[in-house]
């Protein structure tokens, strides 16, 4: 059975694209500890993210690199913080958050409630400043 990720890739589920290549995939998170907040994850449907070939692990964090520096143009922050749960859904993913301080981290932290229109924005400004 698909995941909810792999059903996002396959525009089966609305996302919030940021971007894309022909093994990886970047959108919005919808559950946001911070504007900005996005997931990047391998097309191939792999659940634990040290399951992944070196290859396609090593391209993970390359993207995710990419999109990483896109997020810091496009979002006032001191960094972006990178952080792999693996847990909530069984389809390897890296978080990217933009923090001012690690507090920012916390999984405790309430979640942001945003607007389609605001994740629209947002999304099309990170995809915007990607090199």
């Amino acid at each position: 059975m698909a995941t909810i990720f792999s059903k996002i890739i396959a525009g089966d589920i609305p996302s919030y694209k940021v971007a894309e290549d022909a093994h990886y995939f970047a959108f919005l998170d919808i559950n946001p500890m911070a504007e900005g907040h996005t997931l990047v994850v391998p097309k191939e449907e792999t659940d634990y993210i040290f399951d992944l070939d070196d290859d396609r692990l090593s391209g993970l964090i390359l993207f995710a690199r990419k999109v990483g520096k896109a997020i810091e143009k496009a979002i006032p922050c001191q960094r972006v913080g990178l952080m792999v749960i693996g847990l909530e859904v069984p389809h390897a993913h890296i978080h990217l958050i933009p923090i001012q301080k690690e507090g920012d981290m916390s999984l405790t932290n309430p979640r942001l409630k945003l607007t389609a229109a605001q994740f629209s924005e947002i999304a099309q400004k990170i995809a915007s400043l990607l090199d």
